[in-house]
């Protein structure tokens, strides 16, 4: 499944890492050592909530169609 949601991605000095933010989907966040890590992860991670989602019936939010990924 291509999720089309917004995607934040930046670097955290305090963690010293690249930060990655799905707004649309409370909570869902994950970290990588470099973009192409924190996208590879945020993706993995946003599954994961859409499953968990599903699993329990809560409501997945549809994409608004924003930005897909800013950096």
């Amino acid at each position: 499944m291509i999720n089309r949601y917004e995607i934040i991605i930046y670097w955290s000095d305090e963690d010293k890492a690249f930060i990655a933010d799905v707004p649309e989907l409370p909570g869902c966040m994950a970290h990588g050592d470099t973009y192409e890590s924190a996208l590879d992860s945020i993706k993995s991670a946003m599954d994961l909530w859409i499953n968990t989602a599903k699993e329990f019936n809560d409501l997945i939010p549809q994409p608004k169609g924003r930005r897909l990924a800013f950096a």
